[in-house]
């Protein structure tokens, strides 16, 4: 059976958390790691790669003793070194490096101080109030690693998998679908196709003039751990990897209501049937009806018509005003992914990336992208290399010196620098002032208080030189929760100085979420959509943005990255004139105007 890439990188990630566990050296540690993080989001799938004999040292950060690890997990679905370190600690000592705050070193003092080896132990501890009186953990810790137990007792009671997972199960799953005879169709519906950013099982529909055949092919998938539930129309299945994926097979008269149906939101789905109701109309998945004749159902537009409707994006089908709009005939014209003009956020192997400056412009401009910001870390980000004054001097002379040489794309010399814990940033103004563009981003001191860290980052946002708020929230999606934060202060502090909020497209971010891209939106608030990409792969992530963009209502005159060079040239020209002579900038989609 094949080996997705995501396995692959979790492997190289559990083997990481136990060599650092071990002591090993940090470099043989971030080597594993790296690996695991560029493999996560390949365009290719690995075992396909392997399997057409494609050299895997060619990709980067994987040297040759990676390549063959890699060759042997995908043909054997494990890694024997791994099963090997298993044996020498308690399995459960990984889960307690996943909980906020701790880590591998951490973990490893737990084990060897408190003899802790499970998360029920763990637990335990901290209700005891013993694991405050180890050396370098506190009563902060203790209390936050009681509530991210409690916190991940809740995600487990419905357990989902990052959008970008669940895509890399779904596009094979389609094609092997579309093999079988006699297929007309094949739709993912559910949260995956309202581009929710986690997905809780696939709902697939198909239409077939082959109803059995249809269901054959899919439980017969090489992928089917175990099948659930077998009928005429409809089967159910766990895949390898414990997701849950319904087929039904409806006939092309009900497509359209079958899609709609099980599209979603359940809130949506209630409006629209009681719109219905209101017309003596019975909306279900088999179609709409009037009395006993069905007048609708082949198409989702036809059911929208039937209650005086246009047709709805799945993205906007959540019942927050989507229904609302469309009958003031004001719906969203949503973002594409067409309609990016540039990445402004992107880090190169000077800092914690792995492409080079000159591998990262190339591969911006095949994706056809008129510039590239390269924001590298700025000092305080030390695990990252971050830049001081000096370095990033030497980065601009090297981004002037590539834009002699580069013909079709522009390279913004930028910088992501830290917002510092009393809201001053991590470099000096007079380097900055050289900066075609800074972001700012809080990379620590996530756990102060809320009016202190929101004050924090509208201190930041009135320094002359701060253009866009990175990541706003900080949150890693089931992983780290967002700081506490009074997110709509700071929407409206951006609004008064004219600061752009960034969507931060990697999947397991996507920071800001749907709902404050929408209140951004409402209150006038430019998002610019980025991709935060640590090597050349990663600039696809801009994908994962423009869809959470479109849940969050986004149109191309609210996203600041869908401007052309002279157009976006010209905006941060006048926003930076703007700031330093200490005028009100007013909202910057002002300084440029609605239309591209």
């Amino acid at each position: 059976m094949p080996i997705y890439n995501s396995e692959v990188a979790r492997i190289f990630d559990e083997y990481a958390d136990l060599l650092e566990i071990h002591g090993a050296n940090e470099y043989r540690v971030r080597a594993y790691r790296t690996a695991s993080r560029n493999i996560s989001y390949l365009s290719h799938n690995l075992s396909d790669m392997i399997r057409q004999g494609e050299d895997l040292t060619k990709l980067p950060g994987i040297a040759d003793d990676l390549a063959g690890k890699i060759t042997e997990i995908v043909k054997t679905g494990h890694l024997s070194a791994l099963e090997e370190l298993k044996k020498t600690i308690p399995e459960e000592l990984i889960k307690i490096t996943r909980i906020a705050g701790l880590g591998p070193k951490r973990a490893y003092r737990l084990y060897y101080g408190l003899g802790i080896s499970s998360i029920r132990e763990l637990e335990k501890a901290a209700r005891e109030g013993n694991i405050k009186e180890l050396p370098g953990f506190g009563i902060k810790l203790e209390q936050a690693i009681l509530d991210d137990i409690e916190r991940r007792g809740k995600l487990r009671e419905g357990r989902r998998v990052l959008y970008s997972a669940a895509e890399e199960i779904v596009q094979p799953l389609l094609a092997y679908l579309w093999d079988a005879k006699g297929v007309k169709g094949v739709e993912v519906a559910g949260s995956y196709r309202r581009g929710v950013e986690t997905v809780g099982d696939l709902d697939i529909l198909i239409t077939s003039e082959k109803v059995s055949d249809a269901v054959d092919h899919f439980t017969s998938y090489d992928e089917v751990e175990r099948v659930i539930a077998r009928g005429t129309t409809r089967s159910s299945v766990i895949l390898r990897g414990g997701l849950q994926v319904d087929l039904r097979v409806v006939p092309e008269e009900s497509y359209g209501a079958a899609l709609h149906y099980f599209t979603g939101s359940k809130a949506h789905s209630i409006a629209i049937r009681k719109r219905g109701v209101r017309r003596r109309l019975k909306i279900n998945e088999y179609g709409v009806f009037k009395g006993d004749q069905m007048i609708a159902g082949r198409t989702e537009e036809e059911v929208y018509a039937r209650v005086d409707l246009p047709y709805i994006e799945p993205e906007l089908r959540e019942n927050r005003g989507e229904i609302e709009a469309a009958l003031r005939n004001n719906l969203p014209d949503l973002i594409t992914l067409n309609d990016i003009r540039g990445d402004l956020h992107s880090h190169t192997n000077l800092t914690d990336g792995h492409s080079s400056l000159e591998e990262m412009a190339l591969a911006a401009k095949k994706r056809g992208y008129e510039y590239l910001a390269i924001t590298e870390h700025s000092k305080r980000l030390t695990v990252a290399h971050g830049l001081n004054k000096a370095r990033l001097a030497e980065q601009i002379e090297r981004i002037d010196s590539l834009n002699n040489q580069l013909n079709g794309i522009i390279v913004l010399k930028s910088i992501e620098v830290d917002i510092l814990e009393d809201g001053s940033l991590d470099l000096p103004d007079d380097i900055l002032k050289k900066l075609d563009l800074v972001i700012c981003s809080v990379h620590h001191k996530f756990n102060l208080p809320r009016e202190k860290q929101t004050e924090r980052i509208i201190r930041a946002m009135h320094n002359p030189y701060f253009m866009i708020l990175g990541h706003p929230t900080g949150r890693m999606i089931d992983e780290r929760p967002p700081y506490d934060v009074d997110v709509e202060r700071l929407i409206k502090a951006a609004k008064e100085t004219g600061c752009i909020l960034e969507l931060n497209s990697q999947p397991e971010r996507l920071d800001l979420d749907d709902i404050y891209c929408k209140m951004a939106r409402d209150m006038g608030v430019m998002v610019a959509i980025n991709s935060d990409a640590h090597s050349t792969q990663e600039l696809d992530f801009m994908h994962y943005g423009v869809i959470q963009g479109r849940r969050g209502w986004l149109e191309p005159k609210n996203v600041l990255n869908t401007r052309s060079w002279p157009e976006l040239k010209k905006l941060l020209q006048k926003s930076r004139k703007t700031l330093v002579s200490g005028a009100a900038p007013g909202n910057i989609s002002e300084k440029i105007g609605a239309k591209r």
